[in-house]
């Protein structure tokens, strides 16, 4: 067992001492000394907390609903904005993309993915109450 190995090593406990050292070395090289997955994990909000505090969350109106609102004397109040965000919400929560939201006798289109009211309606402009290219209703 005392074989000199390249002239440098002698005996299998140095060999054993030479690649431990070498081991120790190159594992401290490689440590992350940045803060723990825990403490990165603490020190960020829910991405719903962020939403519901910024104007991120906010339902918009595209142009087209813009017109149809005008045309058609649509004045939403406070509550009733607040209650069509809170319909939108609920749509994405169940995976909705284009959403029928109805607020009292208002109908509105939503897609989902852009928060966007695509257009509106009250009970007097949609006679037929028919409503395509929807994939899920939230009645508010």
């Amino acid at each position: 067992m005392n074989n000199i190995v390249n002239g440098n090593i002698n005996s299998i406990e140095a060999m054993t001492d030479a690649v431990l050292k070498s081991t120790k070395q190159t594992s401290k090289k490689n440590e992350y000394s940045g803060p723990s997955f825990k403490e990165i994990f603490n020190s960020k909000a829910s991405i719903d907390s962020v939403i519901s505090n910024s104007s991120i969350g906010q339902v918009k109106f595209s142009k087209h609903a813009n017109q149809r609102l005008e045309e058609r004397d649509i004045n939403l109040s406070d509550e009733q904005l607040n209650r069509l965000e809170e319909g939108t919400q609920k749509a994405i929560s169940k995976g909705i993309k284009e959403s029928l939201v109805l607020v009292d006798n208002l109908a509105f289109i939503v897609n989902t993915t852009n928060k966007t009211v695509v257009t509106a309606m009250d009970s007097q402009s949609n006679e037929e109450n028919v409503y395509t290219n929807i994939d899920g209703a939230v009645v508010i």
